[in-house]
């Protein structure tokens, strides 16, 4: 919201400045004789001067408004028109010039930048160019003129139009590649995964096959009793490690699973986890979470989970506090706690891995993002990730549609 309010202030303060540049430009030119002011003006001269300037003024509404932008412009142009000829009221001291300011060029702009509707630009922009020419006492010079003026503006905006439609092709273009590539790779991926299965099954139960088969043969040739008892129980493992096998050699031909880590939406429940297991945990969140893709959520909300688990190991008592913020660019996540308020327990201390961190960091440097953990001056210890916003995954349909929006095959996460 303050982002958006930022954009249209300065739009705002772009449009005031832009309509205060043609109120000079249009009045400094009347002024020296390049539109319709007389050798000797009279009191209606000035006052059509000022109103010259309230037309440009109303540039100021050239993007909400453009058609009646052009209705301004356009009616003061047709009425110092009509007050010069048939009126006589006002006698330009150089007749041969066009009379409307040039405030026009930019009003023409834009009915064809800043509305879909063509057909009503052409319209206002065709009424704006007979008047601006003023068909009605034909000459040549002010024809060609008058048309020139008019059609500027139009060109440009289809110009900037085309252009603008170009650069989104080219950027869904390249999202779609972009997704193609992860299809391709998650394909090769899957491949991969069944090749290895059929080799593991087909080497190692060829191996435990001939062990069974010994073992049955040591158990009806043997002599002793507890021969023939620990053959048929080597027999009996073996043909469970086959069945084993081919449960887990099944599990690996099938596509894996989705990630079903929770996405930054799960923080709340983590906190309160955290918080019923005796860590205080404090959560502030600022800009809006939608900006994040899902993968990029989740990476996140392994974060917090990485960093409230040391916590509680290394810094038991101590406050907590997790900041997010998202931005469109990026997401930033800081999980800092204060001093332990009592000694850390061996037993809990010494749980883990040890490759907590550097495992997130592996999966963040992956996503181009970074990660920074360490000791605080105050004793603490700090953890700050840096994630980009946007960052390609497939999700499944059904996610899609539970959240009201067309299932695609593979979306923009």
């Amino acid at each position: 919201m303050g982002r958006r309010l930022c954009a249209w202030q300065n739009r705002l303060a772009l449009d005031v400045l832009i309509a205060v540049f043609f109120v000079l430009l249009d009045t400094a030119a009347t002024l020296v004789g390049a539109s319709w002011w007389p050798a000797h003006p009279s009191t209606l001269a000035w006052a059509m001067l000022a109103v010259q300037g309230l037309a440009d003024a109303s540039l100021v509404f050239r993007r909400r408004a453009p058609i009646l932008v052009i209705a301004i412009l356009g009616g003061f142009t047709l009425v110092i028109s009509l007050l010069i000829s048939p009126g006589g009221l006002i006698t330009p001291e150089n007749a041969g010039n066009i009379w409307a300011p040039y405030g026009t060029v930019l009003a023409a702009y834009g009915p064809f930048h800043y509305r879909r509707d063509r057909r009503a630009a052409f319209a206002a922009v065709g009424l704006l160019t007979l008047i601006v020419a003023r068909v009605w006492v034909p000459s040549a010079s002010v024809i060609t003129i008058g048309v020139l003026r008019t059609a500027v503006g139009p060109l440009l905006a289809l110009y900037f139009t085309a252009r603008h439609e170009v650069l989104q092709a080219l950027r869904d273009r390249a999202e779609r590649a972009e997704q193609e590539r992860y299809l391709l790779a998650e394909q090769a991926r899957a491949e991969e995964r069944a090749r290895l299965a059929g080799e593991m099954h087909d080497i190692v139960t060829h191996r435990v096959s001939l062990m069974v088969l010994q073992a049955g043969a040591l158990g009806i040739t043997a002599k002793d009793e507890a021969t023939r008892q620990a053959a048929e129980e080597l027999r009996a493992a073996g043909c469970q490690a086959l069945d084993e096998l081919r449960d887990l050699v099944g599990i690996l031909r099938t596509e894996p699973d989705r990630d079903q880590t929770p996405s930054t939406s799960g923080l709340p429940a983590l906190i309160a986890e955290s918080t019923a297991a005796g860590t205080a945990v404090e959560l502030a969140e600022d800009g809006d979470p939608a900006l994040a893709s899902p993968v990029v959520g989740r990476t996140a909300y392994r974060v917090v989970r990485e960093a409230l688990t040391n916590a509680r190991k290394h810094a038991p008592g101590a406050n907590v506090l997790v900041h997010i913020g998202y931005r469109e660019s990026q997401v930033r996540v800081i999980v800092s706690n204060a001093p332990a308020t009592r000694s850390a327990g061996s037993e809990l201390s010494g749980t883990g891995s040890g490759f907590g961190l550097a495992g997130l960091r592996q999966r963040i440097e992956l996503m181009h993002g970074t990660l920074r953990a360490g000791p605080t001056p105050s004793g603490g210890f700090r953890l700050e990730a840096v994630l980009p916003a946007y960052v390609p995954t497939a999700e499944p349909a059904e996610q899609t549609e539970r959240a009201g929006q067309p299932a695609p095959t593979v979306r923009s996460a």
